[in-house]
Parts: structure tokens; sequence; C-alpha cells
């Protein structure tokens, strides 16, 4: 299967099939937002990153196989609408960065700090906190060992720039954390999942890190 990242509203998932893990991306709800669904190959253990809107779309992508916890990436309401009904359905367990974590009105399980690993089967995920569209905004990072990176951004990080920041030293902060923590260590090839929109890579961004720093956005 191709998969092209590209989704819409009420249209169907599409499937990144990797070595180790197949990550299914659906967008739901009235700003276009991304949701992923992780499912290890070799367990069938599932992890839903951003419960964003519409439970039931949500709830028959999980399928009968349930899922086992449930990550949000921010505590922007847009990205946590439907984790309330998923969690009661499911019981799955809830990750949000720590930071966030009190903006989130569902119970957050686990408190997610900078560098935590988060499990998915056999698969395991690195949390970066990268501050500045929020102050516990969280990436998670699955380093491929069959391929290239894959890292999930929530709305740190889009096609074209970083994310929404109301001040200049909110929008340095974001830019200072996504150039350590993410283009000084991860190679061009690295996939980007945002939080809304199309997917990327970070090979095609990076030329544009100076460009949007002169720019402010």
């Amino acid at each position: 299967m191709t998969y092209s990242g590209a989704v819409k509203v009420g249209g169907p998932a599409d499937v990144h099939e990797l070595s180790e893990l197949m990550i299914s991306k659906v967008a739901v709800g009235p700003m276009d937002n991304n949701a992923y669904l992780l499912r290890c190959r070799a367990t069938g253990e599932q992890l839903l990153i951003d419960a964003a809107n519409e439970p039931h779309t949500l709830l028959t992508l999980i399928g009968d196989d349930g899922v086992a916890g449930v990550v949000t990436t921010h505590r922007h309401g847009d990205h946590w609408q439907a984790l309330a009904e998923v969690v009661a359905a499911t019981g799955a367990r809830t990750y949000a960065g720590a930071y966030d974590a009190e903006g989130i009105p569902v119970t957050t399980d686990v408190p997610v700090e900078d560098g935590d690993t988060i499990r998915v089967g056999r698969v395991e995920l690195t949390a970066r906190r990268v501050v500045g569209h929020t102050p516990g905004s969280i990436v998670l990072i699955y380093d491929d060992p069959h391929g290239h990176p894959h890292v999930f951004t929530g709305d740190c990080l889009f096609p074209g720039g970083p994310g929404r920041t109301t001040q200049p030293d909110e929008f340095d902060r974001l830019m200072n954390g996504l150039e350590a923590k993410l283009f000084d260590v991860l190679p061009d090839e690295t996939w980007v999942y945002p939080g809304h929109g199309k997917d990327t890579t970070l090979g095609t961004e990076r030329p544009n890190l100076a460009e949007w720093r002169a720019r402010g956005w």
C-alpha cells in the first residue's frame, strides 16, 4: 500500500505500514484534526495519539481489539474533544505532558516528562517536551530500527512552519526546542505527522529554518 498522509474529514484512514508498527491516520472534527492509531504488529496492542473529535469515528478505527492508551499531545481543546468517550469505552490509560495535564479535563494517568518512554506492545516511543505552542506540548519519536525515524508533532511543527505562538518569547522557545530536539538530532528522512493537515519530512522543512526565524512565526 502507498501511504500519502492526505486524509479528509469523513473519509477513510490512510495506513502507513512499517516493519514493526502500523500507523493509521484519520481526520476528524470541524478543525480538521489528525488522530493517529498505532498498532504493534508483533502483539496487536494499540495506542491512540490525540482523541481529537468524533468518538464514533475513533472507536470504529480502534475496533474490537481496543486501545491500551491515549496520548494527548497538548492541552488545546480541539485535541481532546473525544477523549472522555474513548476512555470510557475502552478503559485506556491516558498520557499527556506533565505541564499541560491540568488543562485537559480528563484525568491524566501518566504525566509525561521530557525523555520519557511510551510503549505500545514491543514498540517504544520517546517523548520530548517542546515549549512554546503550550507549556507542556510533547512530540513522540519512533526511531524505526528498520528505517528512518517517525515523529508525531501535535501542533508544534507543520509543513511550512512551527505552530502558532502569541508572544515573541514563546516563538523563540518553540523554535529552540524544535531545533534542539528534532532538527539537530534527527535525519532529513524523518517523517513528520502533524496535528492538522498533510505530513512532511524534516528534510523538506530544514532549509526554511532561517526564514521562519526571520519572519517570527
